[in-house]
């Protein structure tokens, strides 16, 4: 399988975002209108439930609706409240060593990914990441050495609330340690279940466990797999072998503790590493986040593509997946 990889950058947003939008829009139109339009949340429910809970960012979603061309489905779409619910795999942790470093790996389907990474400086804060959505961020990092990635919190319960690419697009855009994103992951609503780690450039970290039925709970964990004090969704659990992954993660950081180098490289391998890309959670690529030092890295088994928040280029990488060929 070879993916076009795009890096792209744009201070406030302008024409690089709406070019991207009209690009991406109709698949995105597809898939949220999936369950038909009437299952999706009208644009006044949307707009007052970000303006309820993420009122410091509404005036940068009125500006990229219009720049999305103001219509009433990308308006709904942008403002992520309630969209369909999807699942990935994914594994995270915090490198035990001195220097703050966040390692991830990110399993979905490659059909359904934006392939992106976006430099963005809007509202004034700099903040770089995976994107989804084009406006939210499944891992990513700020200006004030703040970095913030997600697992999905293996549970089938929907609710109301925002799609969690947005809710680490609100952290990064108003945080700057992690204890105030504690406090806002504690507060915000979640349409499913998640885990999201948070690191700070002083090395303080949690992992907030978010779930539409029930309170937030915050911990000390430097870890994430696919689900949370339990495992409660049991055919999901085997088939991504969460438990297998975070004991191995486990040892990882409590048996020893591994040079920088070994530590990232394990998350390129099994069992972290997974090649399920015809179901879907295939590893897409391990991010590495250093947020002190404002970096971030985008690794494949073949390749390192490294980015800084001072000196980020736009650019473009195929990356060849061998082991995501279909079959012939």
């Amino acid at each position: 399988m070879e993916t076009l990889w795009r890096a792209v950058s744009e201070t406030k947003p302008g024409p690089k975002w709406a070019t991207l939008f009209a690009e991406y829009w109709p698949d995105y139109r597809r898939w949220w209108l999936r369950e038909s339009e009437s299952a999706r949340p009208t644009y006044g429910e949307s707009r007052r439930a970000l303006s309820t809970h993420m009122p410091e960012i509404v005036p940068l979603y009125d500006e990229l609706c219009s720049l999305a061309g103001g219509g009433d489905h990308a308006a709904r779409f942008l403002s992520f409240y309630c969209p369909p619910p999807y699942l990935s795999g994914c594994s995270q942790a915090v490198w035990p060593g001195d220097e703050p470093v966040l390692v991830r790996n990110y399993d979905y389907s490659p059909q359904a990914f934006d392939s992106l990474v976006l430099h963005t400086g809007w509202q004034g804060r700099r903040v770089m990441g995976t994107s989804d959505g084009l406006w939210g961020l499944v891992d990513g990092v700020n200006d004030a050495g703040l970095a913030v990635s997600l697992t999905f919190g293996g549970r089938r319960v929907v609710g109301n609330g925002f799609g969690v690419p947005l809710i680490l697009r609100y952290v990064l855009q108003t945080c700057e340690n992690t204890e105030q994103a504690g406090e806002v992951l504690a507060r915000l609503p979640t349409h499913m279940s998640y885990n999201i780690t948070v690191l700070d450039a002083k090395r303080n970290f949690l992992t907030a466990m978010l779930a539409p039925d029930r309170p937030a709970v915050l911990t000390a964990s430097g870890i994430a797999t696919n689900h949370q004090e339990t495992v409660e969704w049991f055919s999901h659990a085997r088939f991504t072998s969460t438990v297998e992954r975070e004991r191995f993660l486990l040892q990882r950081l409590t048996l020893h503790v591994d040079p920088e180098d070994k530590f990232i490289g394990a998350f390129l391998k099994p069992p972290l590493y997974s090649t399920a890309y015809s179901a879907g959670f295939g590893t897409l690529y391990t991010a590495v986040y250093r947020p002190r030092k404002q970096e971030m890295e985008i690794r494949w088994p073949s390749t390192v593509w490294s980015f800084s928040m001072d000196g980020f280029r736009d650019g473009a990488r195929r990356i060849y997946t061998p082991e995501a060929a279909q079959p012939g």
